[in-house]
């Protein structure tokens, strides 16, 4: 195995990318005019390329007879107003589904991901003479929402590339730059949002006799919920329950006739999902039977699929990256309860994948902002580079570089 150099120019046009895409982020299925900025980069390194997904972009970088790989990168933005203070943070806006305006970031380093992936085909197509076969690089959208590989898959993803043998994937995260760790297996969690709407009786404050109250019906329903976690799951299996808004009544004596909730459940396998979910609809329907309330209406927002790595090929991509970083460097490390849409890639074919965190921190930092931060800022280097090095120490583990 040959480790990579990463030369003066690639450094320099690494940074170039990342600095524009940190300062042009886009909203989850918007990324319009990073899609067209992709599409420009894979022109200027030579590869074929289409879209796919609505703001998806799909590379193909043939090198004659060999086996057929694929890499992902992640390309949205967040609703977030930047506040890392850095000369080249975001002053872009959005716009989201229902209309609102919001300040947008690459708050959660998304912006690396796709740097690193073009510095990578970069150096791969510079490189053709040491290997042979098929790079899908795929530059999906729509992470943050669920929205992106669903949507790619669905658009023929795989009947108009070609179908690999392997999917790798990688995220940046705020742990020491210049190392990599990854999770055999269950390594991210499934993930299911809901919104609950609860239905009342509306009253003068002064006349609680007169109503159903949906806020204390919520407020029983969200202690209760709190006990699936703690009382009806085993404590080796990992489950959270989160309400994330809470939203009723215009004044403060006026008691209102409904009441809105928002949940986000992460949990590891498909069981435990299931009970869980089950579980929710169990005691939110209860509940309002116990106070005389009208059936709640519970609405899936979004759902996020498991995150499997396959333990043989995970095997495979941690020598593969110790071999490139030093085994200092590489470290294999429990489940996440954040969640990715990844999966839907390669479950959709059933086809194994791995996908790995790069830290992005500066080692000298002891508190790094983490990601969904409004301070969330990766050190551009050894970041950027340290993303370059593991992508092609995972394709060249399997292309022969």
């Amino acid at each position: 195995m040959i480790t990579t150099t990463v030369s003066p120019a690639l450094s320099e046009n690494l940074l170039a990318t990342y600095l524009h895409l940190h300062a042009h982020p886009e909203l989850s299925m918007q990324e319009h005019e990073t899609a067209t900025f992709i599409e420009a980069e894979l022109t200027e390194i030579g590869l074929e390329h289409f879209r796919c997904g609505g703001t998806g972009v799909v590379g193909i970088d043939r090198n004659g007879d060999g086996p057929v790989v694929a890499f992902r990168a992640d390309t949205d933005g967040l609703p977030i107003q930047e506040d890392t203070g850095a000369e080249y943070a975001s002053q872009a806006t959005g716009t989201l589904p229902d209309g609102r305006e919001v300040p947008v970031m690459h708050g959660c380093g998304h912006d690396t991901h796709v740097a690193a992936a073009l510095g990578a085909a970069r150096l791969m197509r510079e490189r053709e003479a040491e290997w042979s076969g098929t790079i899908v690089w795929i530059f999906q959208p729509g992470e943050e929402t669920a929205a992106g590989a669903r949507a790619m898959v669905d658009d023929g993803l795989w009947d108009r590339a070609p179908q690999p043998e392997v999917i790798f994937g990688q995220h940046v995260f705020p742990f020491p730059a210049g190392t990599v760790r990854l999770t055999p297996e269950n390594a991210m969690a499934l993930a299911d949002s809901l919104r609950v709407t609860i239905y009342g009786r509306q009253a003068h404050g002064s006349q609680p006799q007169d109503s159903v109250d949906p806020i204390v019906l919520g407020a029983h329903m969200l202690t209760r919920l709190q006990t699936i976690a703690s009382r009806e799951l085993s404590p080796l299996d990992p489950a959270v329950v989160t309400c994330g808004t809470f939203n009723a009544g215009l004044k403060e004596n006026i008691i209102p006739d409904r009441a809105e909730f928002t949940l986000n459940i992460r949990t590891l396998t498909g069981e435990v999902r299931h009970q869980v979910l089950a579980a929710v609809e169990r005691i939110v329907k209860g509940e309002a039977v116990v106070a005389g309330a009208p059936e709640p209406l519970i609405e899936e927002l979004y759902t996020f699929p498991r995150m499997y790595n396959d333990p043989s090929h995970t095997e495979r991509v941690r020598q593969a990256l110790i071999g490139e970083l030093g085994a200092e460097n590489v470290a294999v490390t429990p489940p996440k309860m954040g969640s990715e849409d990844f999966g839907w890639l390669g479950d959709s074919i059933g086809v194994p994948y791995v996908f790995w965190m790069f830290g992005g921190a500066d080692p000298k930092d002891p508190a790094p902002a983490g990601n969904h931060s409004p301070h969330f800022l990766p050190v551009p280097e050894p970041t950027l580079s340290t993303g370059v090095r593991a992508i092609l120490a995972g394709l060249g583990e399997y292309l022969g570089v």
